[in-house]
């Protein structure tokens, strides 16, 4: 979900060089998670080289490197997007290269060998082969926004109508899979809920994949319009039963849910995995300080970073000007820059640019200040809450209290909450729950999970149930 602050920019890496034209591969430490790194690296017809890293554990490929260079067995590549610079000695027989990544002001000893072709990632849950259901490309409108959605629809077995819920991704670009660190969560989910006889709609994101719109533009607030606008092309669908129509929500996805859900009576129930209860701004103070406390950063980098998010934040509730909320972060975090020589300048400058589009975007001014509690008040649905024991980036002690508490205070009857032991913000088996973990796990969505959420779900939609 979320994508922290100026300081979590962290862990990642890549090489070039003459001589070093093909495939290299390396291990980082970064705290307690290991991450293998593959560097592909050619070199044009005059002379130059290029290249690019994939961060494989982590599910990104392609990161481009901005320069790479070779001199007298000296090697050195940065690669703005992620603020990262490394430097190295390529080996007398040109094997291996050994040097340090240098990131965020933290350097870590890396050293990359040749191989033939990097390793790829696991993803067992992954379906495969024939289904027995049927998957069909579907498309409708927000005609309100003028946002055409297209997606995927899937349908049990034997004759309907049948149950739906439809799936609402979390924040970030995401495709109709919630496709996160390699995995596809969405699909995964979608795949086992029908094989239990529910309907299931996943889809594209605006303006990802088949979907039109500029999801930069958008709010919470459109992002309930096109969850509205999916029940209303599940409600035309004569497979599906329309007062069985629910909407499951992860992270971001699930303040989305509990929007629509309190503004139509047509949501018949509601799955909310991962969802803040606390404002915006609470819950990036509190990710930032999780994440960077199971990484192993001094707890003096950690008060530094919270004392720039403060900052940061009051600039983006004090203006409303996009230009004028980038000129004062830039002016702010010059004093920083000015502190790194000029190649670790050009690294972190692209890492920044990076965080202040987020900072400046209407989504984030928003989030910021947006306090889920209000909307849950209004939430009359049955609702079924599940967090992992150890998520990092939606605290569950911080969370999921308050989300009970509220739903039943306001008079909701009908709520279930639970922290599923062991699990993460993905509802991964995991060990520490920080992100970096999150691709190097081969499961995709932890068996207890799922069967907690496809049984409440067959409960909530028996006919007895039925509203």
């Amino acid at each position: 979900m979320l994508h922290l602050s100026l300081m979590a920019v962290l862990w990642l890496g890549q090489a070039g060089a003459p001589g070093l034209e093909g495939i290299w591969q390396g291990t980082l430490a970064a705290g307690p998670a290991k991450l293998r790194l593959a560097l592909h690296i050619s070199r044009s017809p005059d002379g130059r080289l290029s290249g690019s890293m994939d961060s494989i554990d982590q599910g990104a490929k392609g990161l481009p490197m901005d320069s790479v260079t070779l001199e007298n067995g000296a090697v050195r590549f940065v690669i703005g997007s992620v603020g990262g610079e490394y430097q190295g000695t390529l080996s007398q027989d040109g094997s291996g290269i050994a040097g340090e990544w240098k990131q965020g002001g933290i350097a870590l000893p890396l050293r990359f060998q040749r191989t033939e072709k990097p390793p790829e990632l696991k993803r067992p849950q992954e379906p495969s082969g024939p289904k027995p259901y049927q998957e069909q490309e579907v498309a409708y409108q927000n005609a309100k926004a003028g946002v055409k959605l297209a997606g995927a629809l899937t349908l049990p077995a034997g004759k309907g109508p049948f149950p739906a819920v439809s799936l609402l991704s979390g924040s970030g670009p995401q495709d109709r899979n919630q496709t996160v660190a390699g995995h596809k969560t969405f699909l995964v989910l979608a795949d086992y809920l029908t094989r239990r006889g529910i309907a299931v709609l996943r889809t594209d994101d605006r303006g990802v994949a088949g979907s039109t719109g500029d999801l930069r533009s958008a709010t919470l607030e459109d992002f309930a319009a096109d969850a509205l606008a999916g029940v209303e092309f599940l409600k035309s669908r004569k497979e599906i039963d329309p007062r069985r129509i629910g909407l499951l929500g992860h992270s971001e996805g699930a303040q989305t849910a509990a929007l629509a859900a309190s503004r139509s009576s047509d949501v018949a129930f509601l799955v909310l995995l991962g969802a803040p209860a606390l404002p915006g701004e609470q819950i990036l103070y509190k990710q930032a300080e999780l994440i960077a406390e199971a990484m192993g950063a001094p707890h003096e980098a950690i008060d530094q970073n919270r004392e720039m998010q403060q900052r940061i934040f009051a600039i983006v509730k004090e203006e409303k000007d996009p230009a004028v909320i980038e000129k004062r972060i830039r002016a702010l975090v010059e004093k920083s820059l000015a502190q790194l020589d000029a190649s670790q300048r050009k690294a972190a400058e692209a890492a920044i640019s990076a965080q202040i589009a987020m900072a400046r975007s209407a989504w984030f001014r928003f989030f910021l200040t947006y306090d889920p509690a209000v909307t849950l008040t209004k939430v009359r649905q049955p609702v079924l809450a599940l967090t992992g024991e150890l998520d990092l980036q939606v605290a569950p002690n911080d969370n999921l209290p308050v989300l009970e508490k509220t739903l039943k205070s306001a008079g909701n009857k009908d709520v279930e909450a639970a922290t599923m032991p062991g699990l993460n913000h993905l509802f991964q088996t995991a060990r520490t729950g920080t992100p970096l973990e999150y691709a190097n796990i081969e499961e995709t969505f932890a068996p207890a999970a799922l069967k907690h959420i496809g049984d409440w779900i067959e409960r909530k939609t028996a006919p007895g149930a039925v509203r």
